[in-house]
């Protein structure tokens, strides 16, 4: 799939964005064809610098975007930044509320600038009582319901990614396609811009949103995840032959009848009490025990191999790390090579591997890495020469500290 036939070609998105949330809207954005420009400080986006779980941050959502280093506090910064909006499309940040503000970017002075711009705040919370408040990923599961969703009673646990800062830049970016739609829609379009919001808490709301359901259906609270009721009589972790550990289920009573037959139960099939999924999830306090029993002596592959035969859900315990060597990810060019830059590594070189593409298809193909997460000012130069700034003011403004460039 060329650049060019990518559905947002054409599209320019100028970003103030850092960690996860903002990042992710710019990805999904330039992914599908966008030009993003990365609108960075001297010192750099900080997550170039994050070790330990922030380590993956700067080079999983950066990548397809050009990068212009300038200080923004100084007045020649600030002039460079509103000529890039003045002909954007769209301008996105996720600065704590009043920052863009006090640097002059607020949407209202923007779209008095450029009307047709559309402006994308991501936020801990959308417009109301809490909106002063800083939150992070962590502190909206907290608040949300979803930490304590996800651990067991009493220990409230924050789900292994970062739900909401991917979720709700992808929000964002649905809410960026909504406004382009409404500002260029040849039949009712307005020709004008808007401001789109999207937040951490409400992006948690909406994830938990089945269980605030379920008790307004039920009258009874959900319980956390490891001490739920399940819905399904057969829908767990094994753990089998050499300690190995598989998920295996049948949620259905065609998949129960398909199990039975498989492994020669006869007799929990003939069993009355089993008769529906139904039975078998009142069951399960002594149905589950029983499986485990017979289940334990086998192998995983053995248990792994005969479920996918019979058609059943089942999963091996998979660790991020060996997702590299995936051979559904391989077959379908689910990874792509990339490169990061040295100053975005944490090695303090360059290192290349493999990297998550977006999970769609368009016309059968998924839209790839165009270009690696870039190095700090890697395209400021060139960025200024398109401004219409000659060799002497690029050279001039670095002198100055206004901007920064590759040596």
């Amino acid at each position: 799939m060329s650049e060019n036939t990518l559905p947002l070609a054409g599209l320019r998105v100028v970003e103030f964005t850092h960690m996860v949330m903002g990042p992710t809207c710019g990805l999904i954005l330039a992914d599908l064809g966008a030009d993003v420009i990365k609108v960075e400080p001297l010192a750099g986006d900080s997550t170039r610098r994050l070790l330990g779980s922030g380590a993956g941050f700067f080079g999983m959502f950066n990548r397809n975007k050009q990068s212009l280093a300038v200080d923004v506090k100084d007045a020649r910064g600030r002039e460079i930044v509103l000529k890039l909006l003045a002909d954007a499309d769209v301008f996105s940040e996720n600065f704590k509320a009043g920052t863009m503000d006090k640097l002059g970017f607020s949407a209202e002075a923007l779209a008095r600038l450029n009307p047709r711009l559309i402006c994308v705040s991501h936020k801990g919370f959308l417009p109301g009582p809490y909106d002063h408040r800083t939150a992070l990923d962590e502190v909206v599961q907290m608040m949300g319901g979803l930490a304590y969703m996800t651990g067991p009673e009493g220990r409230p646990l924050r789900a292994g990614t970062s739900v909401n800062d991917i979720m709700g830049g992808m929000f964002g970016a649905i809410g960026v396609l909504a406004a382009l739609q409404q500002r260029d829609n040849r039949h009712t379009g307005t020709g004008r811009g808007q401001v789109v919001h999207s937040a951490l808490f409400e992006n948690n709301v909406f994830l938990v949103a089945q269980h605030m359901m379920q008790f307004a259906v039920t009258g009874q609270p959900a319980a956390p995840m490891p001490s739920r009721i399940s819905a399904w009589g057969v829908y767990d972790v094994f753990t089998v032959k050499d300690g190995a550990q598989i998920f295996l289920a049948a949620v259905s009573d065609t998949q129960w009848t398909l199990l039975c037959a498989e492994f020669g139960f006869a007799d929990l099939k003939a069993d009355a009490r089993l008769a529906s999924n139904n039975h078998r999830v009142r069951a399960r306090d002594w149905l589950l025990p029983i499986l485990r029993e017979r289940f334990a002596p086998m192998a995983a592959s053995e248990l792994a191999a005969r479920f996918e035969k019979t058609g059943l859900p089942y999963a091996p315990i998979t660790r991020p790390q060996d997702l590299f060597d995936d051979p559904h990810l391989a077959a379908t060019e689910g990874l792509a090579p990339v490169t990061l830059p040295a100053d975005a590594s944490g090695a303090g070189r360059e290192i290349t591997t493999r990297t998550a593409l977006l999970p769609l298809t368009l016309d059968g193909r998924r839209p790839g890495v165009r270009a690696a997460p870039p190095a700090l000012g890697q395209h400021t130069e060139a960025l200024l020469q398109g401004l219409g700034y000659d060799a002497a003011q690029i050279a001039q403004l670095c002198r100055d500290g206004v901007v920064g460039a590759p040596a």
